[in-house]
């Protein structure tokens, strides 16, 4: 009882330090800025701009990630191919790549003296410095979270319940938009989640490929840095923005898993 007793009070008080640790700088920012000067700083041109822009881009980047790769997870979460290991590391690579990394590597890709910079011109496309840009960016740095997430959610499906539905008739396609997506929304729901998060986060490959022009490529992190060293208080405002906003994505997340495991349960 004493040994047990012992290792209970350190498995609490690491978790008191984790906890202070990773709770402290969150709400101090709230508690460095008062809701008037919140507001004041929302209410400025610049700090509306770039909202406006984040979640503009976010939006369309998340939409170019759930389009193309849940497909792409479901393949390679159901297929056994030779190469799938090296094809799994490559699709994750991007986790790994520091932003300013990540930011170079699309300039050599698809910047106007990249790899595929003239074909890109030729069809009349802009990418470099400009909205679609920051789109590009954030789409480069997040699918790699979600499409990680997808695969686990859809390796974790039931096969019987693929074979059940396959003895019914229904075709491949059909199978997996009327049982794997319904099945595996919550793990897809967290990997969306996780994705948005980055999106909304990201800095450094959005600054190296796109710039930071208000109202073109200036996104809340970019607007934060922007005003770090000339208005601290603003920079504030944005960052309890973005905490709210990150913070409204994983309740959201987690209410509709909570849903869903009640459902199953009551099932």
């Amino acid at each position: 009882m004493r040994g047990r007793g012992w290792f209970a009070a350190l498995l609490a008080a690491c978790l008191a330090v984790a906890l202070a640790f990773l709770t402290l700088p969150v709400v101090a920012i709230f508690l460095d800025t008062s809701p008037a000067r919140l507001v004041e700083s929302l209410g400025e041109e610049g700090a509306r701009d770039a909202l406006r822009l984040s979640l503009t881009c976010t939006s369309a980047a998340l939409a170019l990630i759930l389009l193309v790769g849940t497909p792409a997870a479901y393949l390679l979460a159901t297929r056994s191919f030779r190469g799938r290991a090296a094809v799994v590391t490559l699709v994750e690579l991007p986790l790994v790549l520091p932003p300013a990394v990540a930011g170079i590597a699309l300039l050599a890709a698809v910047g106007p003296s990249g790899i595929l910079g003239g074909t890109i011109e030729a069809a009349g496309i802009e990418l470099s410095f400009t909205t679609a840009g920051v789109v590009v960016a954030l789409t480069f740095v997040a699918s790699p979270f979600y499409v990680r997430q997808a695969m686990a959610a859809f390796a974790a499906v039931d096969p019987a319940l693929l074979d059940a539905s396959r003895t019914l008739g229904a075709s491949e396609a059909r199978t997996f938009a009327r049982v794997v997506v319904p099945v595996a929304l919550p793990g897809l729901a967290a990997g969306t989640a996780l994705a948005t998060g980055r999106a909304l986060g990201e800095f450094g490959a959005t600054l190296m490929f796109a710039g930071s022009f208000q109202g073109i490529t200036q996104t809340v992190p970019l607007a934060i840095y922007d005003r770090f060293s000339t208005d601290f208080d603003a920079a504030l405002a944005l960052s309890a923005v973005l905490v709210a906003v990150s913070a409204a994505i994983l309740l959201a997340v987690k209410l509709v898993q909570g849903e869903r495991a009640l459902g199953a349960w009551r099932g």
